[in-house]
């Protein structure tokens, strides 16, 4: 989502665009997310909740929060940082970073549509985030209520009682005794939306040359030299948007902040009666989102190599999650089970501009908003390497921070 939103935007200046894709548009962690537009709810990962879980949840198989056992030296180290980052005045400081981009988030996507990306986004109405017990609600009601407090505008919530959540969506079973219903947000078919902006960037000239792994990135005076698996290509500028993988081109251009895969697993599920909009569990990490005919159920948050093979343990714990909340849902006839690899930055915050070379950009670090903030992203980095200097709202971050 972020590489082909920036390429789209550039082509609005009329910029001549490659976009190298080392397998298939969509394969990383845009393919199989649950696909949230919801502004409310982007913030900092780190966050004072995280010091509550303690080591004994985050080894356990079954924590929608999953460190393995035999981490390495590098991913101690970026947790260090993450424990370091989730103190309420560094959320509150990385809130009001994010507000700029989440009062803007649904706009860039409605310039995508009026420039002719065809794929739709939907309203979430309603958007349910669901808890077992009343008491659970406090910690969704103070978030929201912090983010406001930022200064983001539109943050429009109202707690219910688990009755009201079921007569909105009967799939619920009695075991949900509370919920907020937050407005103003949107979803989409996140497979579906990225094929259709690498559609209109080819449509308009562009190349999107898939199958083509990039090896390194040379800065020489004639340009970026780009060695892919089908030999060098010169460009004039580069735009790193390699999610996990960033800090492998990135590095050498002065990006040193911590970057770790958090890896999310989905599976697509058939159910009696498809929910109206978006179903958000927090105490379980789970999110539902309905794609086609079929009810998408996304989870965990796993730190371990972007490349390592999905774990059967994680699907299940999902599923075990959920089981006791949903009725009117096989959750035995699963399809697409995935895992992709969201990039995780330790402060919470991507890595948004330029490096220690004037031509070498880098777009990435979203961790879970990747897809929300994807387009406004793009739209952004599009103005910083167009005119040699980020925007004002990209400079909280700055790569080099």
């Amino acid at each position: 989502m972020v590489g082909l939103a920036t390429a789209w935007f550039l082509q609005e200046a009329g910029v001549a665009v490659t976009v190298y894709e080392r397998d298939r548009v969509g394969a990383g962690a845009s393919w199989g997310n649950a696909g949230w537009l919801t502004p409310s709810l982007v913030a900092p990962l780190p966050e004072p909740a995280v010091l509550r879980y303690g080591v004994r949840a985050v080894v356990s198989p079954s924590s929608p929060v999953y460190l393995p056992p035999r981490a390495d030296l590098g991913l101690l180290r970026f947790l260090a940082s993450f424990v370091r980052h989730s103190t309420p005045r560094q959320w509150r400081r990385g809130m009001a970073a994010f507000v700029p981009l989440n009062e803007r988030a649904l706009e860039a996507f409605d310039a995508l549509a009026a420039g002719g990306v065809d794929a739709a986004t939907r309203r979430s109405e309603p958007f349910l985030a669901l808890y077992r017990s009343p008491k659970e609600v406090d910690g969704l009601l103070h978030e929201l209520r912090a983010v406001a407090a930022a200064g983001q505008r539109g943050v429009d919530f109202a707690p219910m009682s688990g009755a009201e959540a079921r007569s909105v969506e009967p799939l619920l079973t009695g075991e949900v005794h509370a919920a907020v219903r937050i407005h103003g947000q949107r979803y989409l078919d996140p497979p579906a939306f990225v094929a259709s902006l690498a559609a209109a960037v080819r449509a308009r000239g562009g190349t999107v040359a898939e199958g083509s792994g990039v090896r390194g990135l040379q800065d020489r005076a004639d340009g970026v030299v780009v060695a892919t698996d089908a030999g060098e290509q010169r460009h004039d500028a580069v735009v790193v948007a390699t999610g996990a993988w960033l800090p492998a081109l990135a590095r050498r251009f002065g990006v040193r902040q911590p970057l770790q895969a958090g890896r999310g697993y989905s599976f697509t599920v058939p159910v009696d009666r498809m929910p109206g909009g978006p179903l958000y569990f927090p105490q379980q990490r789970v999110a539902c989102t309905p794609l086609g005919d079929r009810l998408r159920i996304a989870g965990m948050m796993e730190f371990r190599r972007p490349d390592a093979p999905l774990d059967p343990r994680r699907v299940a714990a999902i599923v075990d999650a959920v089981r006791p909340l949903l009725t009117g849902v096989d959750l035995d006839d699963r399809r697409d089970e995935w895992v992709g690899s969201r990039p995780v930055t330790a402060d919470g915050l991507p890595l948004l501009g330029g490096t220690t070379s004037p031509r070498v950009f880098v777009a990435g670090g979203h961790g879970m908003w990747g897809i929300a903030l994807g387009p406004l992203t793009g739209m952004l980095m599009a103005r910083t390497v167009l005119e040699g200097t980020a925007p004002a709202e990209l400079r909280p971050f700055d790569p080099l921070r």
